[in-house]
C-alpha cells in the first residue's frame, strides 16, 4: 500500500471515529439534558402572575378623519363573569369538544401542538394551533397575544402549574369568561346576550356550539356580517364541536341528527356608533386586524382581541368635507324619496359606496347605509350582489392585456367589429350561451366602442369567450375583484359573479391608476402606546399595462358622452367640465343596480341593492321611490349614476383632465354621430359616437338602459334593460314619439 494510500485510510478512520454512535449518542443526550435542564429552571424561575393582563383594564379606541378631529371613541369592555354553575353543562361541553377534547385528562399542556408552534414560531409563521384549553386561559389572562418562543415557554411554564393550582372548572371557567366572543363580548355571558338575546344559563346547547366556533375567527364567523365563505366555515365548526360531543359520549347521536344551526340575533346598536360611524369603525378595525395577522403572524380571534377597546389612536383617510358630500348626495338623490310605510318595496332599497384617490389608493369617503344602528352590515363593503355590467371593462381590459382576437383572427380593439345579434350563440365555448341584448334588439355589426356605450350583452360574452374566460378573471383578479375561484363560464363576462363597491372601487381605481395596481385602504396610520404599526401601501404593482389602462379609460368616457349614463352624468346641470370615464350595470330581477366611475383624480363605486328587511333575502328593487312596479327599474344610469354625479361634480373641478397614452376609444378618437355597420368583419374601424346633447336636464330621475345578469343561474342570458321613465301612468313605449325621452333612453336603442 502506497503512502497516499494509507493517508486516505486513515482519514476514513478519522471520520468514522470522530462520528461514533456513541459520540452521536452523547451528542443528543447532552442536548436533551441541556433542554430539561433549561426548561426546569425555567419552571423554577416562572411563576403564576398574582393579577390578569392589561386585557382585563383595556381603554378606548379613538377613530379621526384625516384632518385628526374624532369620529367615534370605541372600547368599553362587555364583561360580566359568571360561575361555570351557571353554564348549563352541554354548553361547557361543547367548548371543549369545539376546543381540547383531552382537556379533562391532559396537565394543561399539549406537547406535540406547543413543539409544532414553536417551530413555526421561530420560522416566522406565527401561530399554527395547539394550544389547549388552559394554555388560552394563561394567555388571555395572563399574558399578551404576541408571538414570540419566550412568550410561548412562559404559557407553557404557567400553564402546567396552573393545572396543578386550580381545578378543571375553575380553568373552563377562566377561559370562557375571558376569551373574546365578536360584537364586543368579552365572557360566555356577554356572548350569549350579544348573540342570542339570553343569559348564559338560558342557552341551549346548539347555541352553545355557536359560541364556541366563534372562538376561532369572531368576526370572520358572525353571522350578521359574515360572507358565504365565512359562514360555510362557521357551519363546519359548529358541526365538528356537536360530533365531537357524540364522539365523547356527551350527546346522544339521535338528538345530534335532529339539530338545526341557531341563526343569531341582529346585533344591538351600540351607542357612538350612529349614522356612517359605525362602518367607518367596522372597516377600520378589520384592516388593522388584517395587519396584525401579517406582521406578527397571530389568528383571527388573536387579532380581534387585540384591536377592540386596546387604547388604539386610528386616524382615516376619510376627508370630511367629502365624507359629508356623500352622505348629502345619497339622501338628496335617493333616500329622501324612500317612503315605506307609502310603499313597501321603499323599505328594500339599500344603498353603499365608496370613494377613492385613484393615485394614492386612499378611501376619502365612504356611505354603509342609513344609519349603522339600524343596519349593522356594511353596503360599502358586502359582497353578495352581482356587479352586473359594470364587469364588462375588465373584459376589454383582458382582451387588450393579452393581445386576443377574434375567432376569425382579428384583433381586439375598440374599433373592432362585432356581431350585435341578439340570442346569438357565443362561438368557440363548451358552455352553450347566448344573451340576449335589451329587448331583444339586433344591432348587427358594431363596435367595441358602441357596444360599451350600448352596453350590447352578445359582444361581451363572445368577447369573453375569444380572450378566454380564464385570462378574463384573472386580470379582473390583479385589478382588484376577488375572482380566484370563479369557472370560466361565459356568463361571467356580463357580470354574474358577486362584488362589493369597495372591490369596483379597486378595479377602476387600478384603470384610472394606468394599470397600477390599487387597495383602496382606509386607515391611515394606527398607534398605540407611543408606538405605530407600519400600514401597507395601498398602491401596488403594474397589474396591466398602462396602454390597456388608458385605452378602457378612453371607450369608457363613451358611455357617459353617448351612452347608458349620459342623462345622469353627461348632462347634469352641476358638471363644471370634468372629464368622466364610468360604466353603469343592473341585475336581472333588478336586486342591483350600479354606477362605477372616475374623474381623473375621484373613483367612486355606489351600488344599490335590494334586501328584504325581514329576511335579508335578495329582491327586486322594482317600483322603489314610486316608479311603475314591474317596469319601473332602479336602473345604473339612474339613481347610482345620479348619486354618483351630484357628489363628484361637487367635491371635484373641471381642471384635472385625463393623461391618456393610447389612441383609441371616445375620448381620443373623434367619430361621426351614427355609424354605418362594416360590409366585411375583418375591417376594424374605431369609431364612436359622440352626440351633442339636445335634450334639457331635468331634476326628475330619468332611468337609462343598462343591462341585467341573472342572479340564480350563471349560465341564464341576460338582457339589456328597459329604461324606465319615473312620470306616473307611462311606459316605455310611451316615449317613443317623445323626442327628448327617444334621446334619453328609448330612442338609441331602435
Amino acid at each position: 500500500m502506497g503512502r497516499a494510500d494509507l493517508r486516505r485510510a486513515r482519514r476514513r478512520r478519522g471520520i468514522r471515529g470522530f462520528f461514533t454512535w456513541r459520540k452521536l449518542f452523547g451528542t443528543f443526550l447532552g442536548v436533551c439534558l441541556l433542554g430539561i435542564g433549561s426548561f426546569i429552571a425555567l419552571y423554577l424561575l416562572v411563576d403564576v402572575p398574582d393579577e390578569g393582563n392589561d386585557l382585563a383594564q383595556s381603554q378606548s379606541n379613538v377613530y379621526r378623519y384625516s384632518d385628526g378631529s374624532v369620529i367615534a371613541r370605541r372600547g368599553e369592555v362587555n364583561r360580566d363573569i359568571v360561575d361555570l354553575s351557571d353554564v348549563p353543562k352541554d354548553v361547557q361541553h361543547s367548548f371543549v369538544a369545539a376546543e381540547n377534547k383531552t382537556f379533562y385528562k391532559d396537565p394543561g399542556v399539549d406537547i406535540k401542538g406547543t413543539a409544532r408552534g414553536l417551530f413555526n414560531t421561530l420560522r416566522g409563521q406565527g401561530k399554527q394551533g395547539g394550544s389547549t384549553i388552559t394554555q388560552q386561559y394563561v394567555k388571555n389572562y395572563y399574558l399578551t397575544q404576541e408571538q414570540t418562543v419566550t412568550r410561548k415557554m412562559r404559557e407553557v411554564v404557567i400553564a402546567l402549574k396552573v393545572d396543578r393550582q386550580m381545578s378543571k372548572d375553575e380553568i373552563l371557567a377562566g377561559y370562557m369568561n375571558t376569551s373574546y366572543y365578536g360584537r364586543g363580548a368579552y365572557g360566555i355571558q356577554a356572548a350569549a346576550q350579544a348573540y342570542y338575546r339570553v343569559d348564559a344559563k338560558e342557552l341551549t346547547v346548539e347555541q352553545g356550539a355557536y359560541l364556541a366556533a366563534l372562538l376561532q375567527a369572531p368576526n370572520q364567523y358572525d353571522w350578521a356580517i359574515a360572507s358565504r365563505t365565512g359562514k360555510r366555515l362557521a357551519e363546519e365548526r359548529w358541526n365538528y364541536a356537536l360530533d365531537n360531543m357524540v364522539e365523547m359520549k356527551w350527546l346522544d347521536a339521535s338528538e345530534r341528527a335532529g339539530m338545526k344551526f341557531p341563526v343569531p340575533e341582529e346585533p344591538r346598536p351600540v351607542a357612538g356608533l350612529e349614522g356612517q360611524a359605525g362602518y367607518l369603525v367596522q372597516l377600520a378595525n378589520k384592516e388593522l386586524q388584517r395587519q396584525l395577522m401579517d406582521v406578527e403572524g397571530i389568528s383571527a380571534a388573536e387579532a380581534e382581541a387585540k384591536v377592540e377597546g386596546q387604547g388604539w389612536d386610528l386616524t382615516l383617510n376619510i376627508d370630511k368635507d367629502r365624507q359629508k358630500a356623500l352622505e348629502a348626495s345619497v339622501k338628496e338623490q335617493l333616500t329622501s324619496k324612500l317612503d315605506p310605510e307609502e310603499r313597501k318595496v321603499d323599505g328594500v332599497v339599500q344603498a353603499g359606496a365608496v370613494s377613492v384617490g385613484p393615485e394614492t389608493g386612499r378611501i376619502v369617503a365612504l356611505y354603509g347605509g342609513q344609519d349603522y344602528l339600524k343596519h349593522y352590515f356594511s353596503n360599502a363593503t358586502r359582497s353578495d350582489f352581482q356587479p352586473a355590467s359594470t364587469f364588462k371593462p375588465l373584459v376589454l381590459a383582458a382582451a387588450l392585456e393579452e393581445g386576443a382576437t377574434t375567432q376569425d383572427g382579428r384583433p381586439i380593439n375598440a374599433g373592432t367589429i362585432y356581431d350585435g345579434t341578439s340570442e346569438r350563440p357565443v362561438v368557440g365555448s363548451d358552455i352553450p350561451y347566448a344573451p340576449p341584448n335589451q329587448d331583444d334588439v339586433n344591432y348587427g355589426d358594431i363596435s367595441v366602442q358602441t357596444a360599451m356605450n350600448r352596453s350590447v350583452n352578445s359582444v361581451f360574452a363572445q368577447m369573453g369567450v375569444d380572450v378566454g374566460m380564464r385570462d378574463v378573471l384573472e386580470t379582473a383578479d390583479r385589478v382588484g375583484m376577488n375572482t380566484g375561484d370563479l369557472d370560466p363560464d361565459p356568463a361571467n363576462a356580463l357580470g354574474t359573479m358577486t362584488s362589493s363597491p369597495l372591490e369596483m372601487a379597486s378595479a377602476y381605481a387600478t384603470l384610472a391608476n394606468h394599470g397600477v395596481q390599487v387597495t383602496p385602504t382606509l386607515v391611515k396610520k394606527a398607534e398605540k402606546d407611543g408606538a405605530e404599526i407600519e400600514m401597507p401601501d395601498p398602491v401596488g404593482e403594474q397589474a396591466v399595462s398602462r396602454n390597456t389602462a388608458d385605452t378602457v379609460t378612453s371607450v369608457l368616457t363613451g358611455v357617459v358622452d353617448d351612452g347608458t349614463a349620459r342623462s345622469s352624468v353627461r348632462d347634469n346641470p352641476t358638471r363644471a367640465g370634468q372629464q368622466v370615464a364610468g360604466k353603469t350595470g343592473t341585475s336581472d330581477d333588478n336586486q342591483s343596480a350600479w354606477f362605477v366611475g372616475y374623474t381623473p383624480d375621484l373613483v367612486t363605486a355606489v351600488g344599490l341593492f335590494g334586501e328584504d328587511p325581514k329576511t335579508s333575502r335578495h329582491t327586486s328593487l322594482s317600483g322603489a321611490t314610486g316608479l311603475l312596479p314591474g317596469k319601473g327599474r332602479i336602473n345604473g344610469g339612474g339613481y347610482p349614476a345620479q348619486i354618483w354625479a351630484d357628489y363628484t361634480f361637487g367635491v371635484t373641478d373641471g381642471t384635472a383632465r385625463f393623461d391618456l397614452e393610447t389612441d383609441q376609444g371616445a375620448a381620443v378618437t373623434p367619430t361621426p354621430t351614427t355609424e354605418t355597420p362594416s360590409p366585411t368583419p375583418s375591417e376594424t374601424p374605431s369609431e364612436t359616437p359622440t352626440e351633442t346633447p339636445t335634450e334639457t336636464p331635468t331634476e326628475t330621475p330619468t332611468e337609462t338602459p343598462t343591462e341585467t345578469v341573472s342572479p340564480s343561474q350563471p349560465g341564464r342570458p341576460s338582457a339589456e334593460e328597459t329604461p324606465a321613465d319615473p312620470r306616473p301612468g307611462r311606459s316605455p313605449g310611451d316615449d317613443d314619439e317623445d323626442p327628448a325621452a327617444a334621446e334619453d333612453g328609448a330612442g338609441f336603442l331602435r
